[in-house]
């Protein structure tokens, strides 16, 4: 890991390495550059700069801490266009393991019923890119749905919208409540996908068509969706979702090799 240091203009400013730690289990970067292993034999390129530990390594450090490519590149003694290609070889390594929606609801039997809901990624936008402007948190992004199991178990993660996209509409275009409704699973949001119909249950909203004793059925409600709120958290753990400075068109394989990790993590 690197620290920088502004000298003169004329200099730029210098990176000075020190001592650091990746808060992520050993295990998960062995399974990893396991990954990263199969890659190169499939592509016929066993030999590299570094090893497949020392790949793993700097792309786990750049989602985790949302370093520069240059700072990664002078803490592993790279350049920084080596440590841009191997960490984006890595991401995408990563994000070609991530299930499709199908696939994720396939497991599921009866009785069993999961959560959607959405987050919004921060991005560095300016104030005219009006698409990725997010009303709901005044600020701009990019749109994911998130499916997950009642205990927090990650599912599935759709791909990135701009974020003025509606949390009922992106979860229409990805087909998430068809879905469902094929495989007869129940699901719980929130308020914001009202009107969705099929088999999503929403809160009920104080209008005057409403059952007895609304207020304890919304508790329950909330109190069977709480447990799964943390899948929302957990991808924003790591720093680069928290503001990525990288192309809206990324956002969407990069959080696709977050849910590898994290799929790698909850099975380890």
């Amino acid at each position: 890991m690197v620290i920088s240091l502004i000298t003169p203009a004329t200099e730029g400013p210098l990176l000075v390495p020190y001592p650091s730690m990746l808060d992520v289990p050993y295990e998960l970067v062995e399974h990893v550059s396991w990954l990263i292993y199969a890659r190169r034999r499939e592509l016929r390129s066993p030999w590299r700069t570094l090893s497949c530990f020392r790949q793993a390594l700097p792309a786990l450090a750049h989602l985790r801490k949302n370093e520069t490519y240059r700072q990664v590149g002078a803490g592993f003694g790279v350049s920084e266009a080596t440590a841009w290609h191997y960490v984006d070889e890595t991401i995408d390594i990563l994000a070609s393991w991530a299930p499709g929606l199908h696939e994720a609801l396939t497991g599921l039997g009866e009785g069993d019923f999961v959560i959607v809901d959405g987050t919004l990624i921060p991005t560095d936008r300016i104030k005219t890119d009006e698409p990725y402007y997010s009303q709901k948190h005044r600020k701009h992004g990019m749109n994911v749905q998130v499916i997950a199991r009642p205990d927090g178990t990650p599912l599935w993660f759709s791909r990135a919208t701009p974020g003025r996209t509606h949390d009922l509409t992106a979860a229409r275009a990805h087909d998430i409540i068809q879905a469902c409704l094929t495989r007869q699973i129940p699901v719980l949001t929130d308020r914001a996908y009202q009107g969705a119909g099929a088999t999503v249950r929403t809160p009920y909203n104080h209008h005057s068509i409403q059952p007895l004793h609304y207020q304890q059925i919304n508790r329950d409600h909330a109190r069977l969706r709480a447990p799964g709120e943390r899948t929302f958290a957990q991808p924003k753990s790591r720093r680069l979702l928290r503001r990525a400075r990288c192309s809206t068109r990324r956002i969407s394989t990069i959080v696709q090799a977050i849910h590898t990790l994290l799929t790698c993590a909850y099975s380890g």
